[in-house]
């Protein structure tokens, strides 16, 4: 396969979060939606304040929340057979993610706070998708 898909993982949450495994699986899961390898994504952890504003400027919601997603591109999964080459590329958008929402979520289901933060990126990608 050619190149890699373009994955930013800006960690601007004063957590700690493996950024570089959170790449990866972004990388992995890309591949996997069989998206054009061109096609670019970036994840920004933020913090509580942070991922407050955002939730009340775009959902006109109150408060924190875990992920949201701002897609930019209309890019669709490949089809389940053929080359990636051929699918379109494109900025599939933006992911903002609150490692500190995640932490307090993840007791309630059961598994870490980096299993919590990982299965939100891949909620947050599969949006992005729509």
């Amino acid at each position: 396969m050619g190149a890699s898909v373009n994955v930013d993982v800006l960690d601007e949450s004063g957590s700690d979060v493996d950024v570089v495994a959170l790449t990866q699986l972004c990388r992995f899961v890309m591949r996997r939606m069989r998206l054009h390898p061109a096609t670019e994504l970036t994840v920004r952890l933020v913090d509580v304040p942070t991922i407050t504003v955002l939730n009340e400027k775009w959902m006109g919601a109150t408060g924190p929340t875990d992920v949201l997603s701002f897609p930019m591109d209309e890019l669709n999964p490949g089809r389940s057979h053929g080359d990636p080459e051929d699918e379109p590329e494109g900025y599939l958008g933006d992911i903002a993610l609150c490692p500190e929402v995640a932490a307090q979520q993840a007791p309630a289901a059961g598994h870490s706070t980096a299993d919590e933060v990982q299965l939100l990126t891949v909620h947050g990608i599969l949006h992005l998708l729509g």
